[in-house]
């Protein structure tokens, strides 16, 4: 079977150099974070303590060089002179050591904070995205780029600061030295070696890039595959495609075995080369020493000399092949880390927003027009009022737009002709946070929390007394129910909450619509899902929940609207029929049809 390509990420890609450095600076402005100067007096204490280290790293090997030069000089140097080279030595060896070790703990919690930051960031971001959004991303796939995302920052972090910024800074103190010890040839030998194994490692690095990038994409393929397969695990049994559905993960991991075949061959090539320039750059500068040694201009101590600060690079330098692999595929994930931060939201509040004033929370529809699409409008004209206190149903076929005008109420969309007021106030002008602190939803799927029975509920107003939880759970007749169970309100519902039945789901939905307390209630499809007799007792929950508040019921199923005060028939995005049940069957049209075809389907 042939391999599918995978699509590039409508939302988040690659965007070069420009964007890495742009999230690099990015990056930097949470690591020197303004107001907060107990963390930037610990960024300056650390890079103090990072050039503290290198310098006595490359004052060891002077230390070095003076103790070999003393065995090797006149007999009665050897007994003084070595004892003050080797304690040097020792103290240079333990500073750097000391100094390495106190700036990776001055900066820890700069690390730290900033990462946390960064996550909090772009988590409050992602639930600030529009529906549109969250509907076009696979959650699997998000959650992917995240947790690389984050993971890839202490990477870097650790990676600049620790490794490639000390490596440079020893390779500028080794050239000064070995420029003014011994002369400007060893310090342009080492030099070139140094940059050319530098740019050989770049433009090898830059190379394998695309290896890299199609591991990412089809390991994302692969873990949102298998992800989404194992939500849908009774599906996937109810239908006996389990080896479909094996298949399916399997063509995703061949197209990661395939990348990350390249990948290690293209590895080997990259570290053999590198191995050839230091091997090239070593020889040469001992043969130097060996050629100023035999002419007297040099002695053997600075033979050692510049063999140790060669061997000494050589140590960063080949760990800076893998560190510059890791930095820029760290930059990869940090980049698209923060392109999610770059997703505009489609619904913002307004410049001058202001709270929601309810006075009784009436609705009204006046002339509204929306589309998802624009070649496919879902809503035409539409205009209705639900006064206060009222409820208003709307019915009608599969496509009519039902679901749509719930959206629409909860402003995950905005319309994008006419309005829709509440108390006579545009959605467009109040805030997201008190609208939707006004109007309690209680949908065809209810979806729970990971949690306990207890969380779910509470969910409603996290802040409430355990017994404003209870009687919420009384008021949706379901506190009984708890109470029978092992552990109570402590019971865990499952993913999803797929050990609760629909019938005990939707009664979590109402009572934490309950603990809620809003002044404008919306049932999407709420009993739907349900058989007759459980939905007749949920019917009857939900009339007592509506009771005194302004309702709007979106139905399928006509039998649950029968007592709403008003129903209006979609068809199509337009108001075909509206009236009460009574008068919408005597009316003797789409309603009157449709009520006949649910009673032959379903009974009364």
């Amino acid at each position: 079977m042939r391999r599918r390509t995978l699509p590039p990420d409508p939302h988040i890609t690659p965007r070069g150099l420009g964007a890495e450095l742009t999230a690099l600076r990015s990056l930097a402005h949470y690591l020197w974070p303004p107001g907060q100067k107990d963390l930037r007096t610990r960024v300056v204490w650390a890079l103090a303590c990072l050039v503290l280290a290198k310098v006595a790293t490359v004052t060891t090997p002077i230390f070095y060089k003076y103790a070999v030069d003393a065995f090797t000089g006149e007999a009665s140097l050897a007994v003084t002179l070595p004892l003050a080279a080797i304690l040097g030595y020792g103290l240079a060896r333990v500073a750097s050591l000391g100094f390495a070790e106190l700036r990776d703990a001055l900066f820890a919690r700069v690390a730290q904070r900033a990462m946390r930051t960064i996550s909090v960031n772009v988590f409050r971001h992602l639930h600030s995205l529009s529906l549109r959004f969250h509907l076009d991303r696979q959650t699997g796939s998000l959650s992917r780029v995240i947790e690389r995302g984050v993971r890839a920052i202490e990477s870097l972090l650790s990676i600049l600061l620790f490794n490639v910024l000390p490596t440079f800074i020893e390779i500028l103190l080794v050239v000064v030295i070995l420029w003014g010890m011994l002369n400007f040839s060893f310090a342009a030998v080492t030099l070139a070696t140094v940059g050319s194994y530098v740019v050989y490692t770049l433009w090898v690095t830059e190379w394998r890039l695309k290896f890299r990038r199609q591991m990412n994409a089809t390991d994302q393929e692969a873990t949102t595959k298998a992800l989404d397969s194992l939500l849908n695990f009774e599906t996937v049994k109810y239908f006996n495609n389990e080896r479909h559905e094996i298949d399916r993960y399997d063509q995703s991991l061949q197209g990661y075995e395939e990348a990350a075949v390249k990948n290690r061959t293209s590895l080997s090539l990259l570290n053999f080369g590198q191995a050839v320039i230091i091997a090239i750059g070593l020889t040469l500068v001992m043969y130097m020493a060996a050629r100023g040694i035999i002419a007297g201009e040099l002695t053997v101590g600075d033979f050692v000399l510049v063999n140790t600060y060669l061997i000494q690079l050589y140590q960063p330098l080949n760990v800076f092949g893998f560190v510059y692999r890791q930095l820029k595929q760290s930059l990869v994930d940090i980049e698209q880390l923060f392109s999610l931060l770059d997703v505009p939201p489609e619904v913002q509040d307004a410049a001058h927003a202001k709270p929601l004033q309810v006075h009784g929370a009436a609705v009204e529809f006046r002339q509204v027009g929306f589309h998802y699409d624009p070649r496919r409008p879902v809503l035409h004209d539409l205009s209705f009022t639900i006064p206060a206190g009222r409820s208003l149903a709307i019915v009608g076929p599969t496509g009519a737009g039902k679901s749509t005008l719930g959206r629409l109420l909860y402003r995950f969309y905005d319309v994008q002709q006419g309005v829709i007021l509440i108390d006579g106030q545009d959605l467009r002008t109040v805030t997201q946070d008190s609208l939707r602190a006004a109007i309690g939803v209680v949908p065809q799927d209810t979806v729970l929390f990971n949690d306990t029975l207890y969380y779910n509920i509470a969910y409603g107003r996290p802040t409430a007394a355990p017994a404003e939880v209870e009687q919420a759970a009384r008021m949706a007749h379901i506190h009984e129910f708890i109470m029978g169970l092992p552990d109570g309100y402590q019971t865990q519902v499952g993913e999803r909450g797929l050990k609760l039945s629909g019938g005990e789901k939707q009664r979590v939905a109402i009572a934490r619509t309950i603990l809620k307390s809003p002044a404008l209630l919306l049932f999407d499809e709420a009993t739907s899902a349900l058989d007759t007799h459980t939905e007749r007792a949920i019917q009857a929950n939900l009339r007592e929940v509506r009771s005194g508040r302004t309702t709007l019921v979106i139905a399928h199923r006509l039998s649950t609207v029968v007592d709403a005060d008003h129903i209006i028939v979609l068809d199509q995005g337009r108001i075909a029929e509206q009236g009460s049940h009574a008068e919408l069957l005597a009316h003797n049209g789409l309603y009157a049809h449709l009520w006949a075809q649910q009673q032959q389907t379903h009974g009364p």
